[in-house]
C-alpha cells in the first residue's frame, strides 16, 4: 500500500469513529498509536510516549490553566455581572444599548478567559434574561450572544491560538497581537450592524425608560469603576508581557493571582467559588491536554509517512490548483469539519497538515492563524449542526426555539464572512501590529 493511502486510510478510520460520538482525543490517539503499531511493529509504540514527553516539556502550556481560571473567577466571582451592570446603565439610552452593551461585554469576557464556551456561557446566563425582559427581539439577541461569543478564540488571550502556537511552532505573543484587530474589527462589524438596525426597527432593541436611567453621577461612576476592574487586570497583565517585564507564563499567573485578589477585595472569594473555578478549571485543562497529547502522536505518525509532501504534490502537481484556491479549499474544509467537531479537534487533527503547506505556498503562518480562528467560528455558528447553535440551545429560555437560533445567525455569519474577506484580502490588518511590536 502506497503511503498515501495509508494517510487516506487514518485519516477516513478517524473520521468514521468519530461520527460514533466516541472521544475525539480517544478517537485520534488510537488510530495514531495504532498506526504506528502496525507500520514499525513494537519500536512503534514509543510515538505515544515521546508525544508525552513533548507536551509535558512544553513550558508555555502553562498559561492554559491559568487563563481559563482567571475567566471562571471572574465570572463566578460576579465580577463579570458588575461589568453587565456598567454596561447596561451607561449604554441603556441608546437603541439596541443593551446589544451594543452585550457585545462590550463580550469582548472583556474574552479577554478574560479565551475561550467561546465562556462567552456563551455568561452571556446566556446573564445578558439574554435581561435583553428578554426589556423587550428586545429573541431573534435579534441570541445572534448577537453567538456572535460575541466568537470573539472568544480570537482577542487575546486565545487559549486556542496558544494550541495553534504549539502546533505551529510559532511565538503565541505575535499569535495574540495578530488577532487584536481582527477581533476589535469584527466587534466594531457587530456593533454597526446592531445599531443600524435598531435605528431602522426600534421594536427590535428598544432604549430604557428614562426612569430606569436616571442614575446619581456618583452612584454612575461607582458602578464604572466596578466594572472597569477587570478590564484594568486585563491591559496590566498584557502590558506587563508586552513590556517584556514578565514571560507569557508569569504573565498568566499574574492574572490568575489579580483576578483571586480582586474577588477577595470585592468579599466573594466562598469556598463555593473557589470550589467550582478549580473543579471548571480542572476539567477544561484536562481535556485540552488530552487533545494535545492524541494529537502529537497522530501528526508524528502523518509526518513520518510523509503526508504533508503527498497532499502537497496532490494539490499542486495532480490538481494544478494555485496558493489560493489551495487556501480556499483548506477554509472550507474546517467549515464542513465545524458541523460535527469543536475548534480544538479541528485544529490538533489538520493544522499539523496545513501550516507545513502554509508555509511552503508562501503564506505567513501567523496570518494564517487568524484566518483559522474566524474560519472555525463561522463553522460553528452556521446550520444545520454548528457546535454554538446546540450550545445556545441547552442555555436559552424555552420560549427560544432551535429554529429562532438558526434564523438569528445569519446576519452575523454574513458579517463575519465580510471580515474574514478582509483579513485574507489585506494581511497587514492582522500582521501590522505584531511586526510593528517585534520590529
Amino acid at each position: 500500500m502506497s503511503y498515501e493511502m495509508i494517510a487516506l486510510l487514518m485519516f477516513s478510520t478517524m473520521m468514521l469513529l468519530l461520527l460514533t460520538g466516541q472521544r475525539v482525543f480517544g478517537v485520534i490517539g488510537f488510530v495514531g498509536a495504532a498506526a504506528a503499531l502496525l507500520l514499525w511493529g513494537d519500536g512503534g509504540v514509543e510515538m505515544p510516549f515521546n508525544a508525552s514527553f513533548v507536551l509535558m516539556n512544553w513550558y508555555p502550556l502553562l498559561t492554559l490553566p491559568l487563563f481559563v481560571f482567571m475567566g471562571y473567577m471572574l465570572s463566578e466571582s460576579g465580577i463579570a455581572g458588575d461589568l453587565y451592570e456598567m454596561f447596561h446603565v451607561w449604554m441603556g439610552s441608546l437603541q439596541g444599548g443593551l446589544a451594543v452593551g452585550t457585545i462590550g461585554l463580550m469582548v472583556v469576557v474574552s479577554a478574560m478567559n479565551g475561550l467561546s464556551v465562556a462567552g456563551m456561557a455568561i452571556g446566556a446566563s446573564i445578558a439574554l434574561p435581561e435583553l428578554l425582559r426589556r423587550g428586545y427581539d429573541k431573534i435579534m439577541v441570541t445572534g448577537v450572544i453567538q456572535a460575541g461569543s466568537s470573539l472568544g478564540i480570537l482577542v487575546p488571550p486565545s487559549v486556542v491560538l496558544v494550541l495553534y502556537g504549539m502546533i505551529a511552532r510559532q511565538p503565541v505573543g505575535k499569535l495574540w497581537l495578530a488577532g487584536v484587530f481582527p477581533g476589535l474589527i469584527l466587534a466594531a462589524m457587530f456593533v454597526i450592524y446592531i445599531v443600524v438596525r435598531c435605528r431602522l426597527q426600534p421594536s427590535l432593541g428598544p432604549a430604557l425608560p428614562a426612569e430606569e436611567r436616571t442614575m446619581r453621577l456618583g452612584a454612575k461612576l461607582k458602578l464604572l469603576s466596578a466594572g472597569i476592574l477587570p478590564l484594568l487586570i486585563f491591559f496590566s497583565m498584557t502590558g506587563l508581557f508586552l513590556m517584556g517585564v514578565t514571560s507569557l507564563v508569569e504573565s498568566a499567573a499574574y492574572g490568575a493571582f489579580a483576578a483571586t485578589l480582586a474577588a477577595l477585595v470585592k468579599g466573594r472569594l466562598t469556598r463555593a467559588v473557589i470550589e467550582v473555578t478549580v473543579r471548571r478549571t480542572l476539567g477544561i485543562s484536562c481535556m485540552f491536554m488530552w487533545i494535545i497529547l492524541a494529537a502529537l502522536c497522530f501528526g508524528a505518525v502523518f509526518d513520518g509517512l510523509g503526508a504533508v509532501r503527498a497532499i502537497e504534490n496532490v494539490f499542486l502537481d495532480r490538481m494544478g490548483l494555485g496558493p489560493w484556491e489551495i487556501l480556499l479549499m483548506m477554509q472550507l474544509s474546517y467549515i464542513l469539519m465545524g458541523m460535527f467537531l469543536d475548534d480544538t479537534a479541528m485544529l490538533v487533527i489538520v493544522a499539523p497538515l496545513y501550516v507545513p503547506l502554509v508555509v511552503s505556498l508562501g503564506f505567513d503562518p501567523v496570518w494564517y492563524g487568524v484566518l483559522y480562528t474566524i474560519t472555525v467560528q463561522i463553522a460553528y455558528m452556521t446550520p444545520p449542526f454548528g457546535y454554538n447553535l446546540f450550545l445556545m440551545r441547552a442555555m436559552a429560555p424555552p420560549e427560544v426555539t432551535l429554529g429562532d437560533i438558526y434564523r438569528s445567525v445569519w446576519p452575523f455569519v454574513m458579517i463575519m464572512l465580510l471580515g474574514l474577506g478582509l483579513i485574507t484580502a489585506f494581511p497587514q490588518l492582522a500582521l501590522w501590529l505584531p511586526e510593528l511590536y517585534y520590529n
